[in-house]
């Protein structure tokens, strides 16, 4: 799909092309987490059932699925890169079904373990949202993102209230086979509705592996992948806990959905003005503190909480913290990612978010059953206070933008330098190989013409963003 396709679908606004990539793409990703999502609340409880179940296996069995997923997410965007994102998504879909079909048939929590393990292994995430970028051109692509950001947290939000239901008509098993339909549901999207991607992919799209490594040691991006490692860690652990502290309160696990559905639409309400605030009025630092010192707080207020009231006041707090850093930590990363490696930042950033979930759900369950509860929620609370600290002395993110302009012919020096003079543009990189330029830019003051004017006064064609 060329930038001319794209234009003779639509002059202005989002292309009918591009509709259908973000539409059918957020749908794709909201049926994987989903599938993902619907154990970690009934998990501690069904899993009792399990041959060989214990705090600490079943805290596995939730969350080594980040193990796998972590281990392969780079490699798999890289081979999208070679062979073509549909084969990889197909092929990924497909172990994620085989892991779901191993799970629900499973009499033993290491059959459990096994399926979750492979569920991971099915590492699709970076290839959708290299697709994502590859679909999109630059001036619709923050609001694809934003699409496909909205569609896990709906998903996220879903399962949570869907978990407690399937659970008390058919256990896990009946969780996990309709995580495997929806698997193979997913097959059918890719196959027949997600329009063809370009043959050409670039690097705001994948990591890249030599690029990875220079990321790996950029300081200014380990505190955001510390966040999100640490987000996602809390997200499972908490979990090991909460069914059971529900359950001595007498609410039936069949009856745990109606407690979670008003909390997350109520955090999810409370949540938009903030997201505008950092956007819109640039204190994006100020609201992500702001959601890291809520959930401390309401991680400090669970060790103690003693009444059913207490534990939907302390949800709302931590769901409305949650969501805050969840959308504003990757806008952070990708304003401040160099310009030709947001796709290898990103690569690193989604590993870790993988990584936390996996240490969430194999460490939460040793501490609880070592400590108890209480022990665990003022651990965790203690563990964001220190990351909030980290944060606070970082620098406050630029609300830049990246650009991609395509230059096959190259750019001489005194036009890299004519480029980085104007107006706006703070990073500029030629990357030859793939015949681009890249370039780090505050969308508001930048003038594409002006840059296009300066690469084409060599004669070469005019560029173009993907």
């Amino acid at each position: 799909m060329s930038s001319s396709t794209l234009q003779e679908t639509a002059h202005n606004g989002i292309s009918a092309v591009e509709q259908r990539a973000v539409i059918s793409l957020a749908s794709l990703y909201a049926l994987r987490m989903l599938g993902l999502f619907m154990v970690l609340p009934v998990m501690m409880i069904e899993g009792q059932k399990l041959e060989g179940a214990t705090p600490q296996l079943l805290g596995l069995a939730m969350g080594v699925y980040g193990l796998t997923q972590a281990l392969l997410q780079i490699p798999a965007g890289t081979l999208s890169d070679r062979f073509g994102r549909k084969p990889i998504i197909i092929g990924g879909l497909l172990i994620f079904a085989l892991g779901s079909l191993i799970a629900a048939s499973a009499d033993s929590v290491y059959g459990v373990i096994l399926g979750r393990a492979l569920q991971g292994g099915g590492a699709i995430a970076s290839a959708i949202m290299a697709l994502v970028t590859d679909m999109t051109r630059e001036e619709n692509r923050m609001k694809a993102m934003a699409s496909i950001g909205a569609s896990i947290g709906l998903s996220f939000s879903v399962a949570l209230v869907l978990g407690p239901w399937l659970a008390g008509l058919g256990g896990l098993s009946l969780i996990f086979g309709l995580t495997g339909v929806l698997a193979l549901l997913g097959v059918l999207i890719t196959v027949f509705v997600i329009p063809t991607p370009p043959a050409l992919p670039h690097r705001d799209a994948s990591a890249v592996l030599s690029e990875v490594g220079i990321q790996l040691r950029n300081t200014r991006l380990w505190p955001l992948n510390l966040g999100i490692f640490l987000l996602h860690a809390l997200m499972v652990a908490i979990f090991i806990s909460i069914p059971g502290q529900l359950l001595k309160l007498e609410l039936p696990a069949e009856h745990h959905s109606w407690l979670y559905l008003p909390v997350l639409l109520s955090a999810f309400v409370l949540m938009v003005p903030f997201i505008i605030v950092a956007e819109k009025r640039r204190k994006m630092k100020s609201v992500v503190i702001t959601g890291a010192a809520v959930i401390a707080l309401s991680l400090f207020g669970m060790s103690a909480a003693s009444e059913l009231w207490h534990w939907v006041v302390l949800l709302l707090l931590y769901f409305w913290g949650f969501n805050l850093m969840e959308a504003s930590l990757p806008s952070w990363l990708s304003k401040i990612a160099p310009a030709g490696a947001k796709g290898s930042a990103m690569g690193i950033y989604s590993s870790m978010q993988f990584l936390g979930a996996f240490a969430g759900g194999s460490l939460g369950g040793w501490l609880m059953s070592q400590y108890g509860s209480s022990a665990l929620f003022v651990g965790l609370g203690a563990l964001m206070v220190l990351w909030a600290l980290l944060m606070s002395q970082s620098a406050a993110p630029q609300h830049l933008t990246s650009v991609r302009l395509e230059s096959a012919d190259g750019c001489s020096e005194q036009q890299l330098a004519q480029l980085m003079a104007l107006t706006g543009v703070s990073e500029v990189s030629l990357l030859a190989s793939e015949g681009a330029i890249y370039l780090k830019v505050s969308a508001d003051a930048f003038d594409r013409t002006q840059a296009l004017a300066i690469i084409h006064s060599t004669g070469e064609e005019h560029g173009s963003q993907r």
